[in-house]
């Protein structure tokens, strides 16, 4: 499948519920479907991030059929507090890679077609090749363990070794060949490259800790009653917005299911939990759409208690 199809969309869009007058962050612009989705929802503003320069290239011919309702702002989303420095309505964010960059034979994402080993969100920085062609074999192991949790991370670390000692490694057919000459297709019939390429590419774009930022940023912008929405799409990212979720909710301080919260000496609950379960994809969607089918949507609205990190809300 080729395209950008936002995931969970018209479950976004009820999460957000944007009103005439809203200031909405897109934190993850992509393809824009979100962002069209919320401004066709109601007479509101949407300021975009993205650290893609392609994607800002098409924020930028989209902002121009919406009436200046689209601001579009070249970054990461865990900066989005310096970006773009005034309180808002709504931050939603959509983690990961879009589809136009797996799409992308060039940008190196995928290794359903051969191309340059890169992974590079913002086109810029260390590539995936850097890492695979200098990184030690134990580096390179623990970085396809933690982020890929591929469990034959040292066998995979140890061929590339090998094989680099032979010639460059420098596209994605290269690495993915490699990948698969010492890990075999399990029964889930998963490539066996597919998590090593994961774990590679959210090093490369540090995306766990970006994500972080990103979750502590919007608690710093968003407006009492303001909504913080979250897709996440495996397990490393899902395990990070619902801690944070839970320990800025309070309830780590529940101490039986059955009983209220308990009172507690440290700092008050930021958000309230729209629902304790995520969101999942419904059977139809996941026709439609393949690749939603891994796909978390979780949900808080921001209380009035200051900051965490410091500061009012």
């Amino acid at each position: 499948m080729s395209g950008h199809i936002p995931v969970l969309l018209n479950e976004i869009v009820q999460a957000i519920a944007p009103e005439e007058g809203d200031i909405v962050i897109d934190g993850t612009f992509g393809g824009g479907g979100y962002t069209k989705a919320i401004l066709d929802a109601a007479n509101c503003r949407v300021f975009a991030i993205d650290r893609d320069p392609d994607a800002i290239k098409r924020g930028n011919t989209l902002s121009k059929s919406l009436d200046n309702r689209l601001t579009m702002f070249e970054g990461c989303y865990g900066d989005m507090a310096a970006l773009v420095n005034q309180k808002v309505n709504a931050v939603v964010l959509d983690i990961g890679v879009s589809s136009f960059q797996i799409d992308e034979a060039d940008r190196g994402f995928s290794f359903r077609e051969d191309g340059p080993l890169d992974m590079r969100m913002a086109q810029s920085g260390e590539s995936a090749a850097d890492v695979v062609n200098t990184y030690d074999e134990k580096d390179l192991a623990d970085i396809i363990y933690k982020y890929g949790e591929e469990r034959h991370s040292r066998r995979v670390a140890r061929a590339i070794v090998e094989a680099r000692k032979e010639e460059e490694i420098t596209t994605t057919a290269q690495l993915a060949k490699i990948v698969r000459s010492v890990v075999w297709q399990a029964k889930d019939k998963i490539d066996p490259a597919t998590r090593t390429f994961q774990g590679l590419r959210i090093y490369v774009n540090d995306e766990l800790g970006e994500l972080e930022r990103g979750l502590c940023a919007a608690e710093e912008l968003l407006l009492p009653g303001g909504r913080l929405v979250v897709v996440t799409f495996h397990s490393l990212e899902d395990r990070i917005v619902k801690k944070f979720f839970k320990e800025r909710s309070g309830a780590n301080a529940r101490t039986n299911r059955y009983m209220p919260d308990a009172t507690t000496d440290g700092p008050q609950p930021t958000f309230k939990l729209v629902t304790r379960k995520p969101i999942a994809p419904s059977e139809e969607e996941l026709k439609e759409n393949p690749r939603a089918r891994s796909s978390k949507l979780r949900a808080a609205v921001r209380t009035d208690a200051p900051n965490w990190t410091g500061g009012n809300p």
